[in-house]
């Protein structure tokens, strides 16, 4: 049957897919809307399992503080080229997948793709949008984060393609809000300077015993008696934290002080025992888990 131009401009206003797919969409369902729209969505699923195994190495990551700082999403949203990261119909994707987030708190990214927001499911809008773009396009992971005794601040580096979450407890009010600036600067140190953990208490052992192993081979070729190797790795083991824990780290605007010196002058000056609790650390070219 012969498809007018203002069927084709209804449908296209209603799934955002290409004029020719639309304009096929309708012949193929004897002019039928709603028959055409479930082609073009079973035309995006093609499209989504076709590039399945495809690289999706851009994208997006995004974050939300909300409940007044003590709650806080991060999400990361993938898709193969940068150019596809910066379309108005993927950014409107990764924001309805961040709002589901919040406001369902699905356990894992499978149960986050079976919800609806404002009338849209997840999974129908994500193969929709595949179908239009062209690309694999995927929701890789993301962060749930509470505070209930204390505060959540967030960085996005330019771009959007690192992200940061960090937390502290022991500290609400005005207190907090004092603190929020200087947790800020925390968020922007744990992005720039990669630590692995907070504290050096929880470096995971195994990865200390491999760098002490390191060290006390590395004195030992270097002639050292064997009864002060022990010793040496120890040392170097030290230095090690101070590199990569963040409250031992140096403070990246004044490298006279460290972060911990930071959270003790704040704690002295306002009778306060804020305390670090964690940091969530999202960057494109992170290797998934």
């Amino acid at each position: 049957m012969a498809v007018s131009a203002q069927q084709v401009k209804e449908l296209r206003d209603k799934t955002g897919a290409g004029m020719i797919d639309c304009k096929k969409a309708l012949e193929d369902s004897n002019g039928d809307l709603e028959v055409a729209i479930d082609i073009l969505r079973k035309k995006g699923a093609a499209v989504a399992a076709k590039r399945a195994e495809r690289a999706a190495n851009e994208g997006v990551v995004l974050t939300k503080i909300f409940d007044d700082g003590k709650s806080a999403v991060m999400i990361e949203v993938n898709c193969e080229t940068d150019f596809v990261a910066k379309n108005e119909d993927f950014a409107s994707f990764a924001n309805l997948a961040l709002e589901a987030v919040i406001t369902n708190q699905p356990a894992d990214v499978e149960a986050l793709m079976t919800l609806s927001v404002n009338g849209k499911n997840l999974s129908d809008e994500l193969n929709s949008l595949i179908g239009k773009i062209g690309e694999k396009i995927q929701v890789s992971r993301f962060t749930i984060e509470k505070a209930d005794n204390g505060v959540i601040v967030d960085y996005i580096h330019h771009g959007s393609k690192l992200g940061v979450l960090i937390s502290a407890e022991n500290i609400q009010g005005d207190k907090a809000a004092e603190f929020t600036p200087i947790l800020k600067d925390f968020a922007m140190q744990v992005a720039a300077m990669r630590p692995i953990s907070v504290y050096r208490e929880e470096v995971d052992k195994t990865l200390i015993e491999k760098e002490m192993e390191i060290y006390k081979e590395l004195a030992r070729k270097e002639g050292k008696p064997e009864q002060i190797l022990e010793k040496i790795a120890a040392g170097k083991l030290n230095k090690y934290y101070e590199e990569n824990c963040l409250f031992e780290q140096a403070f990246v605007k004044d490298n006279s002080k460290k972060v911990s010196t930071l959270i003790e002058e704040f704690n002295q000056k306002h009778a306060t025992k804020a305390k670090l609790i964690q940091f969530k650390r999202f960057h494109l070219s992170d290797e998934k888990k």
